[in-house]
């Protein structure tokens, strides 16, 4: 799943928000000098990839795409499902999904000084950007994926990986609706994000 989709299944606290979008970010990040509540979203941002990557329904996805452009499909979905996720979020979230997304950008800002600098960077993108409204539109998506695709340092096939997502886009879109659902459950399942991460340490 991309930043809104693990932003909006975290908790609603600002630490929380920070690790559930740390967890994008953190390679080679000491995460035990971090606050617990911090690290637990991280852990949380983990499990939904778990979840996600072992879907029925994402693997599915990622099989219609091109030869050319499998290796790049999970990529490709994570971007898409946030459109996805706007597209039909009220018959998936009861919260009003712009004040949220306000929240949302005002929670990261106050945590940015805590924020490695990759991850700085890539937030004040969004918030200044509003990336959140723009991903309304999916040709707002396949723009973001070709600026994905002009980061990658070998040939590849991944620009203009839009005019697969409209070849396939009812397909796409009924595989998302049947697997978001799915994840939600999941993370409610995983119980309070800080309680379960403490009682895990305990054990580990």
């Amino acid at each position: 799943m991309n930043f809104l989709a693990h932003l909006v299944l975290a908790e609603s606290t600002a630490e929380s928000r920070f690790g559930n979008l740390l967890g994008d970010f953190c390679q080679g990040l000491d995460l035990k000098s971090l606050p617990p509540a911090v690290q637990a979203g991280v852990w949380r941002h983990r499990a939904i990839d778990r979840f996600t990557d072992a879907a029925a329904e994402v693997q599915q996805a990622k099989a219609m795409f091109s030869r050319e452009r499998r290796r790049f499909a999970p990529v490709i979905l994570d971007v898409l499902f946030d459109h996805l996720l706007i597209r039909h979020w009220p018959t998936l979230d009861t919260r009003a999904l712009t004040p949220l997304c306000q929240d949302i950008y005002q929670q990261l800002k106050q945590q940015q000084g805590l924020m490695p600098a990759a991850m700085a960077k890539t937030v004040r993108a969004i918030v200044q950007q509003d990336w959140f409204g723009s991903y309304q539109q999916l040709e707002n998506i396949g723009m973001a994926l070709d600026r994905i695709a002009t980061r990658i340092r070998f040939d590849n096939h991944f620009a203009g990986s839009i005019a697969e997502i409209n070849q396939h886009l009812p397909e796409l879109d009924a595989l998302f609706l049947q697997f978001y659902p799915q994840l939600q459950a999941y993370v409610r399942q995983l119980g309070p994000e800080l309680a379960v991460f403490l009682a895990r340490q305990r054990t580990h």
